[in-house]
């Protein structure tokens, strides 16, 4: 992997582009309710349980939510993309708005509690104030693929993660899962351990983080276990090892 020196002065960053084969299938709406939160900007949370940090707060222009435990799937949930599109004619457009987890949080029989930003978007044009006075509204979602990039480098199909800033090398590793394109969960991550020869589960923290104490010295080699959204599960393997003197990611947008 190569880095370029800008990258070299702050943090040597550690994404790792993997690629998932696309699952094709038609999807139903689903009908739930959907509320908002409320922030200074109209964007998200940067403490959202995924463990995005900042990046949760502005990824997809801050088109993103909070959802239901069934939705969130104890972390595995993070990171997947909804279309989800209000109920009343009168006041919402037909598409909606695409929106990205980054989120959990329960409310009154809801799915989806939004951003600002992505609650507003549900509206017509001059309506958004209206809706919004509602508080909650009926609506209607189904999961669709993820098309949003975190950075410049990602192309069409893969996995993009990062090396969290809670890591302490070379004693403690931990990832953040920032993007899986498709309609696929990530529901397993190891490393292979080149002295026992063998793949090392490492465990879910919380939300979209995994961790492993004392993780294999060299170069790390990762795979990752997909879930698609019909429930068939296959592993997908880096194909590029993180370095052998691995240190903290850094997205260009924070850096």
């Amino acid at each position: 992997m190569e880095f370029n020196k800008h990258e070299k002065q702050l943090y040597t960053v550690v994404i790792g582009f993997l690629v998932l084969f696309p699952v094709l299938c038609a999807s139903t709406f689903t009908a739930s309710r959907a509320t908002y939160y409320g922030t200074p900007d109209g964007y998200g949370t940067p403490s959202g349980a995924c463990g995005f940090g900042e990046y949760g707060r502005t990824v997809n222009n801050g088109y993103v939510s909070a959802v239901s435990r069934a939705l969130y799937k104890d972390g595995a949930g993070c990171g997947a993309c909804y279309q989800v599109r209000c109920k009343n004619p009168h006041l919402c457009t037909y598409d909606g708005v695409n929106i990205v987890v980054t989120d959990y949080g329960e409310g009154d029989r809801t799915d989806f509690i939004l951003s600002p930003r992505a609650f507003s978007k549900l509206a017509l044009p001059k309506a958004d104030k209206k809706l919004m006075s509602y508080g909650v509204v009926e609506v209607e979602y189904k999961r669709i693929s993820c098309n949003y990039y975190p950075t410049h480098h990602i192309n069409n199909s893969v996995i993009t993660y990062k090396i969290s800033e809670h890591s302490n090398y070379p004693y403690y590793l931990a990832l953040t899962i920032l993007h899986v394109s498709g309609k696929n969960d990530i529901t397993a991550v190891e490393l292979w351990q080149k002295e026992t020869n063998q793949w090392k589960a490492m465990r879910r923290v919380y939300g979209a983080v995994w961790d492993m104490a004392n993780p294999p010295r060299g170069p790390i080699t990762l795979r990752f276990q997909a879930t698609t959204n019909l429930g068939y599960t296959y592993w997908v393997y880096s194909t590029n090892a993180i370095p052998k003197l691995w240190k903290v990611s850094c997205l260009s947008s924070q850096c």
